[in-house]
């Protein structure tokens, strides 16, 4: 196979990468307003589409941390590239298909490590780089926990005497403009991995003379991750709209707003985050606030143990693709 086809496929695996990471995240932005019928099934997907859309032109940081971060410049071929994508799409499609809210960052950046490992061995990964971007992972969703608890605090403080009826009302139609919010931030970080790993190919086929992403990436990106917010991932939505506490519509809102400020907030700084991740801890710091036995812990921990598998689990896949296209040629 020609170096131009091996090139033109990390493009098509990169697309439908992202396309992926849309239908498996479109829960993150409208489960919370499904749930509490602040927007209907469809009016919600058509929010979630658009709003991905524009934040996913947004900028280029979180790109740029994916591209230079993990994998030496050098070491990187369309070959590595190919096994990687192969270990990430795997993952979210396991992870989809059984409904499990899982981290389609962690997917991707563990099947570049996974990738690198089987071509060229643990030494060459840049692990300060890697830990520098894990520490953004981790620490995250610990803030979405923590801030979406005080956000509802808040709000219970200062809407102690209203009528709930009256309230939930109100936030009803305020959860239209979280859930925009939350969409907007949704594109900002993940539709740039998929730009990031693009860049990368063309740098190291020289056909950049330099790490940047250009404007047709920007755009092709853009739309796969549109397209596949509006196919949705209605498997998903069930589970963090409704399986992990009863929501309403004031805690709707605040967990919206809340993931939604940490999720941009990290795509300024050029910090890949996992919106599956901050979404969720930020729901169940709000169920916390509301009523600590009304979150249904199980759930949560179901998703804790997807959080701490799937980056080894996509690297051991790509490792796993990677040994098996090197004996098939």
């Amino acid at each position: 196979m020609s170096s131009l086809m091996l090139i033109g496929l990390v493009v098509i695996l990169a697309l439908i990468f992202d396309f992926i990471n849309g239908f498996h995240d479109t829960a993150n932005a409208i489960a919370t307003s499904v749930s509490t019928k602040a927007l209907s099934p469809r009016a919600a997907i058509v929010v979630a589409a658009t709003l991905n859309f524009a934040g996913a032109l947004s900028g280029t940081a979180v790109a740029n941390t994916i591209g230079k971060s993990i994998v030496p410049p050098e070491l990187i071929t369309p070959l590595v590239l190919i096994c990687a994508l192969i270990g990430a799409i795997f993952w979210n499609l396991f992870t989809w298909y059984f409904g499990i809210p899982s981290s389609s960052s962690h997917a991707l950046i563990g099947g570049l490590i996974g990738a690198v490992i089987g071509a060229v061995g643990t030494e060459q990964v840049l692990w300060a780089g890697f830990v520098k971007i894990l520490a953004g992972l981790l620490t995250s969703p610990v803030i979405g926990l923590v801030a979406g608890s005080l956000v509802m605090t808040v709000l219970f403080w200062v809407f102690r005497h209203a009528a709930p009826a009256r309230i939930n009302n109100q936030f009803r139609k305020l959860q239209v403009v979280s859930a925009c919010m939350a969409s907007f931030a949704h594109g900002s970080n993940d539709a740039q991995k998929s730009m990031g790993i693009i860049a990368m190919v063309l740098v190291s086929a020289s056909i950049l003379p330099e790490f940047y992403v250009p404007l047709w990436v920007k755009v092709a990106c853009a739309l796969s991750m549109s397209a596949g917010t509006a196919f949705g991932g209605w498997k998903i939505i069930r589970t963090m709209g409704g399986k992990i506490f009863r929501i309403e519509p004031i805690n709707g809102f605040a967990a919206d707003a809340t993931s939604a400020v940490v999720i941009y907030g990290a795509s300024m700084l050029g910090a890949p985050v996992s919106t599956t991740h901050v979404v969720s801890s930020s729901i169940m710091g709000v169920g916390a606030a509301k009523r600590l036995k009304g979150v249904r812990w199980n759930i949560a921990r179901q998703i804790i143990v997807a959080w701490f598998v799937t980056i080894p689990s996509s690297a051991l896949v790509a490792i796993v693709v990677y040994n098996l296209i090197k004996v098939l040629i």
